[in-house]
């Protein structure tokens, strides 16, 4: 297996040609890292401390951070990077590969697991995304998850930003208010967190990801019925974009599935309790 320097950016050609870029630091066995978005993976940081436990991997997503735009802008498609991690997966020279993916990068993350099952010794799904399968999250259950913070003083703007949405009546402004519902504290790290990757979110690249033809939610699903690897499935219990309710159905889609909830978490629950997030993590990856 080959190793790399610590911090070190490195490049590797995808199977059309378009260089592609992932970080790797941290020690131990190699984690590969899966952001959502799909943006770059710089707000993944060290996961919390996950870097002391594994080697973290984290890949740059085609046309996002240090990978290269590709020449077909339709290879944006969830669907299509499947080809992207196993051409990682061949340049690091690795038979078998753990996979932890974050938010929509867990859609690509099953995909890859459905097509792929033999390459995936453990799948971690952190607050994962589920328009690869199928599940539904109404309105009604955000809403009810999001009132757990009627007690933050920022909540009732908040609160209505997110029922204008809910009701099909959202503007850019709403969506910039909802904000501090994906964080378990909404205090100056979370603040500086959800703006940096507000700036680096392209959203050309975002709608492309999940472009018609991108998912077929029952194909999936019974691809997901025969993956006996072990996945850890972790939702933050006070996540809108990810309720608990919807991750224990997400969860139940795998034969061999640990499901848990982390108290006090948002969408983003290493910045939460980081020390909860990597105990829990690195426990099951270990």
């Amino acid at each position: 297996m080959r190793q790399f320097p610590l911090d070190d950016v490195t490049t590797f050609s995808a199977h059309d040609g378009t260089e592609l870029a992932y970080r790797a630091f941290g020690d131990g066995t190699p984690l590969i890292c899966l952001p959502g978005g799909p943006t770059d993976s710089e707000y993944l940081g060290d996961l919390g401390g996950l870097g002391a436990h594994r080697r973290l991997i984290r890949l740059d997503l085609r046309g996002t951070g240090l990978s290269a735009v590709p020449k077909d802008p339709t290879s944006y498609r969830c669907d299509r990077l499947v080809d992207d991690i196993e051409a990682l997966r061949e340049h690091l020279g690795l038979q078998r590969m753990d996979v932890l993916a974050h938010c929509g990068g867990a859609n690509l993350a099953v995909l890859y697991a459905g097509r792929h099952p033999e390459r995936i010794d453990r799948l971690a799904l952190i607050t994962p995304g589920v328009r690869a399968v199928g599940l539904t999250i109404t309105g009604e259950l955000r809403t009810e998850t999001a009132r757990l913070r009627r007690g933050e003083p920022w909540f009732p703007s908040a609160f209505r930003a997110l029922e204008a949405i809910v009701g099909g009546n959202a503007t850019d402004e709403h969506w910039k208010a909802i904000a501090p519902f994906s964080y378990g504290c909404w205090d100056e790290t979370a603040q500086a967190h959800q703006a940096a990757g507000d700036e680096r979110m392209n959203m050309d690249v975002v709608a492309a990801y999940s472009a018609a033809g991108a998912f077929d939610p029952e194909a999936t699903r019974t691809a997901l019925a025969r993956f006996t690897s072990p996945v850890f499935l972790l939702a933050g219990e006070v996540d809108p974009g990810a309720p608990p309710r919807t991750m224990a159905e997400f969860a139940k889609l795998f034969p061999n599935a640990e499901f848990v909830v982390q108290h006090g978490a948002g969408h983003y629950p290493w910045l939460d309790d980081a020390a909860w997030f990597v105990g829990a993590t690195a426990g099951f990856l270990a």
